[in-house]
C-alpha cells in the first residue's frame, strides 16, 4: 500500500490512532466493570468512549514531546 497522508501530519495521526485505541479498551473494561453486561451496552459505550478519545487525543498531544523530553534526559546512547 502506498503513504498517502503527508509526514507532516503522522504525530496526529499517531495521537488520533493511539488515543482512539487506547481509550476504547479501557472505557470499555471499566463500564463493564462498574455496570456489567446490561441492555445497550455497547450504546453507552460508544457514547462513553467518544468523550474519553476527546481527552485521551488531547492528552497524547501533550504528554507525548514531554516523555521523549525524559526519556532523552534518562536513556544512554
Amino acid at each position: 500500500m502506498k503513504p498517502f497522508i503527508p509526514a507532516r501530519f503522522e504525530f496526529f495521526i499517531f495521537g488520533a490512532l493511539v488515543s482512539g485505541m487506547m481509550s476504547l479498551l479501557v472505557s470499555g473494561v471499566a463500564m463493564f466493570r462498574a455496570v456489567g453486561p446490561i441492555p445497550g451496552f455497547l450504546s453507552i459505550w460508544f457514547q462513553a468512549w467518544l468523550a474519553a478519545w476527546a481527552v485521551a487525543f488531547l492528552a497524547i498531544l501533550f504528554v507525548v514531546p514531554l516523555v521523549r523530553r525524559l526519556l532523552a534526559r534518562c536513556v544512554i546512547k
